[in-house]
């Protein structure tokens, strides 16, 4: 099948929608199908977005930039992107999460929209009108929550067609295709890792106040702008806490195998870059399925949103977000337990492999669309 990707970001990119749009074509790929990537230019330097993010495949990208960035320089570029649809070769299917684009090209092709949270930011109706379009083949949808926001949101277009499909990850490369980072601080003690972005709401203060109870364990953060990796470092200096600062996504996997233990410490209200929107009710945090992935066991919020698939003492340990003791005591007896360790990165990584790659992901979202 011919699937057009829209995107209304950037490729390359430093933020996770570019990781997951990525992630997706090459899953699509996989599968069989023939997948072009229309996206914004890059706005981080990369050669190569391929190796930047660890793809196997090499899908055409098309970077198609906006006039200005306004509702209407979004119009003005989705009318471009109709046009190159038409000269590249009318897709069977239009996959995407901008909405904009996808209006436009609604007549070409049946589409699937992907939502990963109520969008605020567009002009008031695009997204209702959007998904009343006859075209739309599907809504795919990251969580449960979101997918009942939705119906609540838009209860007088009827029943529309929600598939909850979860953020997923890639498994891990075979040991050894990587040169293992070299990472600060005390080599014999145990090491406790954080990888995400460093905006509020994403609990790095309490990573912060956990590394000031506990400095028999050294703590590791990866990722972050320059700016907010400032800001952490300069507010609360400790000789066990490591920022280790933006890496390209394809450089991630290296780091997962050394942590003794990895945190997923979302608070109740998740905001964006730059604070322009707040996703706590909706997140489904790709890093956390990559935790899963290589088998690390994890503590994490307990938030009705990860309990979508998470399970205290199954494939984690749950605490509340805002209770610092129930976390020290959380990561105290984890450390201590070997064999709790153990049994729950089995378990997290046994339920990864069943639910949470991005190929079961791409061959669910397009169960039932096109040949």
């Amino acid at each position: 099948m011919r699937i057009a990707y829209l995107h209304g970001g950037s490729i390359p990119s430093f933020f996770a929608n570019g990781v997951h749009v990525m992630r997706m074509c090459d899953a699509f790929t996989a599968a069989g199908h023939d997948v072009t990537l229309y996206a914004l230019p890059g706005s981080w330097p990369a050669n190569d977005p391929y190796a930047y993010y660890g793809v196997r495949h090499r899908f055409p990208i098309r970077t198609v930039p906006a006039p200005d960035y306004t509702p209407a320089g979004y119009w003005k570029r989705a009318e471009r992107i109709r046009d190159l649809l038409i000269r590249d070769t009318v897709p069977d299917l239009v996959y995407g999460r901008e909405p904009y684009s996808l209006t436009v090209a609604s007549d070409l092709a049946p589409f699937v929209y992907e939502a990963h949270q109520i969008r605020r930011d567009l002009p008031p109706g695009t997204e209702h009108a959007l998904l009343g379009l006859p075209r739309l083949a599907r809504l795919v949808v990251i969580t449960h929550a979101l997918a009942r926001d939705l119906r609540s949101t838009h209860g007088d277009l009827g029943a529309l067609p929600i598939l909850v499909a979860p953020d997923c990850a890639d498994p891990p490369p075979p040991a050894g295709a990587a040169a293992a980072p070299r990472l600060p601080g005390r080599p014999d003690v145990p090491r406790i890792g954080y990888v995400g972005h460093l905006y509020a709401g994403r609990g790095i203060g309490l990573i912060l106040d956990l590394a000031d109870r506990l400095p028999g364990l050294e703590f590791h953060l990866v990722g972050g702008t320059s700016e907010d990796r400032a800001h952490w470092e300069g507010s609360r200096p400790l000789p066990n806490a490591h920022f280790h600062g933006h890496r390209p996504p394809a450089a991630l996997p290296a780091y997962f195998p050394l942590f003794d233990v990895a945190l997923a410490p979302h608070q109740r209200k998740v905001y964006t870059w730059g604070k322009l929107d707040e996703i706590g009710r909706w997140t489904s945090p790709m890093k956390l399925f990559e935790y899963m992935s290589h088998g690390r066991p994890i503590i994490a919020s307990d938030l009705p949103v990860l309990r979508e698939v998470l399970q205290d003492r199954v494939n984690c340990l749950l605490r509340p977000p805002d209770e610092p003791d129930a976390w020290a005591d959380a990561l105290t007896e984890l450390v201590g337990d070997e064999t709790l360790r153990r049994t729950l990165g089995d378990e997290a990584r046994r339920q990864f492999l069943e639910r949470y790659t991005w190929r079961r992901r791409a061959d669910l979202v397009l169960e039932g669309l096109g040949a």
